[in-house]
């Protein structure tokens, strides 16, 4: 019986990561997450440019507007940060065409749109930062700036860059 208990956690152990983890559109489905239509850029420049393995985000904007310290909460930015990455996984899912080639997030730069006294920057991206690792487990964990902003384009509340490596073609 002894030999049976062993060998049954060593094949547990040693079974692939990949068979215990699912994919991201799984994972985005698991959430009740459904990805919006990727909207056309307000000006001349583009959603994305690939360079080698590479994946450059332009900068992604929330839905909210308003002033983190004056028109919302740190729970409201944080929930305008978690909104704006869903629409970054949605740019992801057209540049990539599968979120699955998705090797890793690199980088990723948060910018708050706040008072120049509002110094929880790092908590308001903690919602992109939070729905990424949800969705992409470790591969969603990144470098990051959080940076405070006397105003974003359109009173916007947030705004987020991203950099992605690739899986190998």
């Amino acid at each position: 019986m002894k030999n049976y208990t062993l060998f049954a956690i060593l094949l547990l152990v040693s079974l692939p990561k990949a068979f215990s983890q699912h994919s991201p559109e799984e994972r985005l489905q698991e959430l009740n997450i459904n990805l919006p239509e990727v909207k056309q850029p307000v000006a001349n420049f583009v959603k994305w440019r690939q360079v080698g393995n590479l994946l450059f985000l332009s900068g992604e904007g929330s839905e909210e507007k308003g002033t983190l310290g004056k028109d919302l909460t740190v729970k409201e930015g944080y929930n305008a940060a978690r909104g704006t990455g869903i629409k970054i996984l949605s740019t992801l899912k057209a540049a990539t065409g599968d979120l699955g080639r998705i090797k890793q997030f690199v980088k990723v730069h948060g910018m708050v749109n706040s008072l120049p006294d509002f110094y929880e920057q790092p908590q308001v991206i903690n919602g992109f930062s939070d729905l990424m690792v949800e969705v992409f487990g470790d591969k969603g964990k990144h470098a990051r700036a959080a940076v405070g902003h006397a105003t974003l384009p359109f009173n916007i509340a947030v705004e987020i860059e991203v950099i992605v490596e690739l899986e190998e073609d």
